[in-house]
């Protein structure tokens, strides 16, 4: 007995022993291109009564600057090309770049400039930016989450709410939500 007693309390110190440290934001620091062909990003619009679509944009660029003194001023500038809207129903993405929805034609890009992060943990931030779509500029935040950060590569998952009715995108409320939940995977290349 005594000898399983201590066996379990060798266990139990072995627990105790914390593990390597995770990859932090301030590991990270420098500045980062952000690769479309390692990264994504995802919208989905809920319909009342369940349903609604998912879709992605194929088309996008940016950068990432995390500040080696001060995590807090980093910048996050992305810009998104609406006209590579893919819903996997052509009907409805070509809806979605007529002038109902994105205006694609008059408005080829939208963009977010980070105006602040935000630390909220080791791996964790939240990003404020003016966020600009068919002419409109309003601020938005998003949460980030340090994914990864290995060999020059730098990895995060990034989540947030957009109001489309800001950006003159109401059509077809309230029948589908004027709430646009994004989900993002932005991986940065360090240069």
């Amino acid at each position: 007995m005594y000898t399983r007693i201590l066996g379990l309390m060798a266990i139990a110190a072995c627990l105790a022993v914390p593990a390597a440290a995770a990859v932090s934001l301030g590991d990270a620091a420098g500045s980062y291109t952000i690769s479309p062909a390692a990264s994504s990003i995802r919208f989905t619009v809920g319909k009342a009564g369940g349903g609604g679509f998912d879709g992605a944009f194929a088309r996008f660029k940016g950068n990432i600057r995390i500040d080696n003194s001060d995590v807090e001023r980093s910048r996050v500038n992305i810009t998104i090309f609406p006209e590579s809207v893919g819903t996997g129903q052509s009907r409805i993405d070509a809806f979605l770049r007529s002038d109902a929805v994105f205006d694609a034609a008059n408005n080829p890009e939208i963009q977010f400039r980070s105006t602040s992060v935000n630390r909220t943990s080791a791996t964790t931030a939240v990003i404020a930016g003016q966020l600009t779509a068919r002419g409109k500029t309003f601020p938005e935040k998003f949460t980030a989450e340090l994914d990864g950060l290995k060999s020059g590569t730098i990895k995060f998952h990034v989540t947030g709410k957009v109001l489309r009715s800001r950006y003159g995108m109401d059509v077809g409320t309230p029948l589908y939500s004027n709430v646009v939940d994004f989900d993002m995977t932005l991986t940065g290349k360090r240069g």
